[in-house]
């Protein structure tokens, strides 16, 4: 007997729902990643996992960080490149400056894409075009020692201001060889752009003319700022730090004893700074300081690492699933746990509640709540950073002024983002 209208119809549903839930043809898949022991055994955890899962058996290619960044170009330009890569975000206008270096994820069907905010999205994009996932966001926050302030007889500063009037009383109480900050390096060079960013409400690249934003007038003001802060007795001298060898600050004496009484790392960091500790000193994450006529807390805020996928993979599909169930699904989720960071994807954050150590999520979500312009990665490319870096020495050792140094770091970082046009 021929089948009725009905029965014709309920196969042919039958038969596109089994075909809507039947997975992608397997394919072989390659991922490359950096870290260290916890994150690569916990990697390949996941990617069993998910391979397992979606029926595509995975390759794990992972090393340390030293000569990663080496490897990765030379398999870029020879198309080699694994199908799923951990690409530090500073790395996309390397590979990517027009937005074509690596697969458009919006193109890809396997993403749910609504687990990342759109400052999440815009963060992994180059030239408009999604070319990388956010594993974790982080950020720069504030950490003080607040045995140390107790001792003074001062709360923890909830401003500038308050920071000031802190060192001068910490100073008269405790001793000159009290101090209430460290700045060098790095995180010299990212005061100083907070304090701009602040007054300025910009970030250090105009992403519409892919210029400097800032004048000579408000970086110059930043410099100062800097200038503030050795003069007034809170940070020591470059030239003090040098001295010493510039130790590191979690290596330091002086920071375990708690005569620096703050700084300003990665939310992600806490342990390290932390740990050295001696008994009886507590290290607390603060909101951002900020200057009286600030427009914005100024938050540097960006991703840790993202995830992408290589254009010349065979199977992008395949390798979307990988990424989607690493990142959105429960398998990959419980498997990679925290050890990229506390994970920007909503339904990882949801999955994992409370996990990981509960100063590093207080940091955290100081650093998601505050406000500012979205950060470039621009702002840390090797040639900008240690342009900016060379500059601010010149400056504590007196051979530039703080207006000659901005007019300085503003002609070289010009030049280096005129490369990308």
């Amino acid at each position: 007997m021929k089948p009725t209208r009905i029965a014709a119809a309920l196969a042919g549903v039958a038969y596109t729902a089994l075909a809507l839930a039947t997975p992608l043809q397997a394919a072989e898949l390659r991922m490359g990643w950096w870290g260290g022991e916890s994150r690569h055994v916990a990697t390949q955890k996941a990617i069993e996992a998910c391979g397992a899962k979606h029926g595509h058996p995975i390759k794990g290619e992972f090393t340390g960080f030293d000569g990663y960044l080496e490897k990765l170009t030379t398999q870029m330009a020879g198309k080699t490149e694994p199908d799923i890569m951990q690409v530090n975000w500073p790395w996309l206008p390397l590979f990517s400056k027009s937005g074509g270096g690596f697969a458009d994820l919006r193109a890809l069907k396997g993403l749910d894409l609504s687990n990342w905010s759109e400052d999440d999205l815009k963060a992994g994009s180059m030239n408009g075009v999604l070319q990388g996932l956010s594993v974790s966001t982080t950020g720069r926050v504030f950490f003080f020692n607040e045995t140390t302030f107790q001792k003074a007889g001062v709360p923890i500063p909830a401003s500038w201001d308050e920071f000031f009037a802190a060192t001068k009383t910490i100073k008269e109480k405790l001793g000159q060889d009290y101090y209430t900050f460290n700045a060098v390096k790095e995180t010299a060079q990212l005061l100083v752009t907070l304090a701009v960013v602040q007054k300025t409400g910009k970030d250090l690249v105009d992403p519409a003319t892919n210029r400097v934003a800032w004048t000579p007038e408000e970086l110059a003001a930043g410099i100062s700022f800097l200038g503030k802060l050795v003069e007034t007795g809170a940070i020591r001298s470059q030239k003090e730090e040098a001295a010493d060898g510039n130790v590191n600050l979690f290596e330091k004496p002086a920071w375990a004893e708690g005569k620096i009484a703050g700084s300003y790392e990665w939310d992600s960091t806490y342990s390290k700074y932390a740990d050295p500790l001696k008994d009886g000193q507590v290290l607390k994450p603060v909101p951002m300081l900020k200057l009286a006529d600030a427009v914005t807390e100024g938050v540097y805020r960006k991703p840790s690492m993202v995830f992408s996928i290589s254009k010349n993979s065979k199977d992008p599909e395949a390798a979307a699933q990988i990424v989607n169930c690493l990142l959105n699904e429960p398998e990959g989720i419980d498997a990679l746990g925290t050890s990229r960071g506390l994970p920007a994807s909503k339904a990882a954050a949801a999955r994992l509640g409370n996990s990981g150590e509960p100063e590093v999520r207080a940091a955290n979500t100081i650093v998601m709540a505050a406000t500012g312009p979205l950060v470039s990665p621009f702002n840390e490319h090797p040639e900008i950073r240690s342009a900016f870096i060379d500059t601010l020495e010149e400056y504590a050792y007196g051979q530039i002024s703080a207006q000659d140094g901005a007019q300085q770091i503003i002609d070289t970082v010009n030049d280096v983002l005129a490369k990308f046009d």
